[in-house]
Parts: structure tokens; sequence; C-alpha cells
């Protein structure tokens, strides 16, 4: 536990490695997080929900950097508001990585100490692993959204999207499935988070999933037919969020008006040719609602993608390692879910309305982080995630 975690905690600071000072404390968005607040952030989590109870002597953070890196925890006090995080020029960065090596040193020594074997120790020890690999995955979207919006489109590095290639040159085809009754949810050895359990049984209709996701051809075609101007294929909310934003074609496609003057996209790496096999990406929820309605298909259920994978796992390209996947379920508890008692309680459980489940993992979710269980959520309109989508019918 000890070791992995300590080279999560590295990462961490790896990713910042390429930055400039003043990209350290960019937020594009009221969404986003600056890069800064991130590093710190996952910090607060140990010291405040790990260290402070259970190291003896320990001696937590300047306790007003609990009002600005705390989240969203209610049960952990007032918080500086999201929108604002970055005007936190302070603490420096100096600080801030200085805070981290104290932290990473205590987690040492709680975590080879005769305590270390205590339950609870060990289960806040890596939910607050997995916490920071989600912040890891976070950092990156969120500079791919800052830069994006800068006139002079810097790239996070050179080769920095280069993890998503093109999808397997095959024909695309459905892959069908019986219908029945299921069992969905993690069970048994290994970690989750809390929303991912329990595992519950669901009975499925007779369905087909495409093995493939949807690539940028594919989502072209959407664009010439009208499919942005066409109310029809939209949720009437979707409608007026596309309308009222202007939106045209996926969050970082560069072009303006008919479908093939779309011809390139912003990435990490800079801004580049759009590759026309590669998976659609950065797509809201509406957006690919209305795609797959216009392809006389539709979004999966959760349930629907996780039996998919379960009976033909071989068989489906690209579940892990390229997409999040937009599903048609809103992220609603389980049939017997509870959430922990305390703070940490807080981590899923309260944001069960108003989103939707993505399933898989992208180009962008460090590695040993995905499972077929994850339950990933998001609001319909957001699209700065590493979403795209995956038909049924």
């Amino acid at each position: 536990m000890l070791n992995l975690l300590l080279a999560v905690r590295q990462r961490s600071e790896s990713l910042v490695a390429p930055l400039e000072p003043e990209d350290l404390c960019l937020q594009g968005m009221a969404d986003a997080s600056p890069p800064k607040w991130h590093l710190a952030h996952t910090t607060w989590f140990f010291d405040t929900f790990l260290l402070q109870p259970y190291l003896k002597g320990y001696e937590g953070c300047d306790p007003r950097w609990n009002y600005q890196f705390n989240s969203y925890y209610e049960a952990a006090g007032a918080r500086h508001p999201r929108p604002s995080r970055g005007v936190l020029t302070r603490p420096t960065i100096r600080e801030i990585f200085a805070w981290r090596q104290r932290v990473d040193a205590a987690l040492t020594q709680l975590l080879t100490s005769p305590d270390a074997d205590q339950e609870d120790i060990q289960q806040l020890a890596e939910l607050g692993l997995h916490h920071e690999q989600q912040h890891q995955e976070l950092l990156l979207m969120d500079l791919l959204d800052g830069f994006s919006r800068q006139p002079l489109e810097p790239a996070y590095k050179t080769g920095a999207d280069h993890h998503l290639g093109p999808l397997e040159p095959t024909q695309a085809r459905w892959i069908s499935c019986d219908g029945g009754l299921y069992e969905i949810g993690h069970a048994g050895a290994g970690f989750h988070f809390d929303n991912e359990g329990p595992s519950h049984r669901i009975w499925l209709e007779a369905f087909a999933l495409m093995d493939h996701l949807v690539c940028n051809d594919d989502f072209r075609c959407f664009i010439a037919d009208g499919g942005y101007q066409r109310p029809e294929l939209w949720m009437s909310e979707g409608w007026s969020v596309q309308q009222q934003l202007g939106w045209q074609a996926p969050r970082y496609w560069r072009g303006d008006g008919p479908a093939d003057q779309w011809q390139e996209e912003f990435t990490l790496g800079g801004r580049r040719r759009l590759n026309p096999q590669a998976p659609v990406r950065h797509l809201s929820w509406f957006e690919a609602d209305a795609y797959a309605r216009w392809c006389g298909a539709r979004l999966p259920s959760e349930a629907e993608w996780e039996v998919a994978l379960q009976q033909h796992q071989p068989l489906i390209h690209d579940a892990h390692g390229k997409l999040w996947q937009w599903t048609a379920s809103p992220y609603r508890p389980y049939p017997g879910f509870l959430p922990a008692p305390g703070a940490v309680g807080e981590y899923n459980g309260k944001f069960m309305s108003s989103q939707f489940v993505l399933r898989g993992s992208s180009w962008l979710t460090p590695e040993g982080h995905g499972r077929d269980t994850y339950r990933n959520f998001f609001a319909p309109a957001n699209r700065w995630m590493a979403a795209g989508l995956r038909l049924a019918r």
C-alpha cells in the first residue's frame, strides 16, 4: 500500500512539471480547478481525514488552508467558493510542495507503525490514493479547458495526446446480448468507491451494443445532416443549452460552418489535424443522445454496458483507456446504498441527482484506476471531460 501510495503522490507532482509558474493558478471556468489547487486539495484530504485523526502528535496544516482547500465536505467546515479558486496565489507552490513532503513523511510514519493494520486506516489510505488518481485526470482535463481558451493555444507538452489513437480498422458491428436477470455492481475483494455497490440484480430485455466507439467521421456526418439545427433530435433542455451557447461541433474541434470545415481539434499537445477515425470526444450527454437518436439508436443503460462486458468483453473494443462513455442512466443510488458515516460519506452520495452515469475509462485515467463497475458522473451539459459514446439498440 505505502509504495503505491507514494508513487501516486509523486505522479501528481510530475504532472505539473511541464507547466510554467503562470499556469499553476489557471482556472478556465467555474467547473475547473487550477493545478496548484489539485495538488493542495489532495494533500488536505490525507491531512484532514487520515493523519490528524490517526497519527499521534501530528500537527495539521494551517487552519486557514482548510478553508481554501476543502472542496465540498460540509462536515469539514466552510470553504472558499469554487469559481474563485484561481485567485488563490497563496500559499505559494513552494509552500504546497513542502506541505506535500511533510504529509508524505507522515503517511510513511503512520503506514509503517503498529497501528497501520487498523481497518479504518487502511480504508482511508486506499480511498485517498484513488481520490488523488481522480484528481490527476481532472487536473489534465482542467488544463485542456484552460489552455483552449487562450489565443496562443499553448500545449501542455509535445506528444501529450499520443495515447488516444484511431479506432481499430475493422467494421463496426452489433454485439447481441440476451435478456434476463443479471447481477451488476461491485462484489467481492478489491477497492471500489461506495457508489459502485451494493451488487444487486436487475432485469434486462434483449439488447445489442455496438462493439466500437463512435468516431469523428461518423459525427461529422451528423453535423453535415444539420444535427445541430434539428430540434427534433434533442432533449428540450439540451436544445436550449446548445442554442444559448452556440454549439456547432464537439468542444475542442476547430473550424466553422459546414461539416467539412471542421478539420482540426485542440488537444493537450496543441492544435492538431482531426483524425477522422479517432473516437469523437468531449461531447455533452445532450450531444451524445441527439447523435444516437439521429442514428436510429440510443445510448445504453449503465446496466447494459456492464452486462455486455460480462458476456462479451473480448468482442467489445475500447471499453477502457480511450474515453468515458455516456449512458442513458441517471446517476442514482443502487438498492441498499448507504454512505459511510462522517465527512467521507459526502464523497459520492450527495451528488446522486441531476447527473448521468459514464462508464469505462479514458486515456487520461491513471493506470489501474478503471474498473467495469466504475460509475463516473457529470451533468448532461458538461463536455470538457474526456467523454464519448457507444451506441445501443
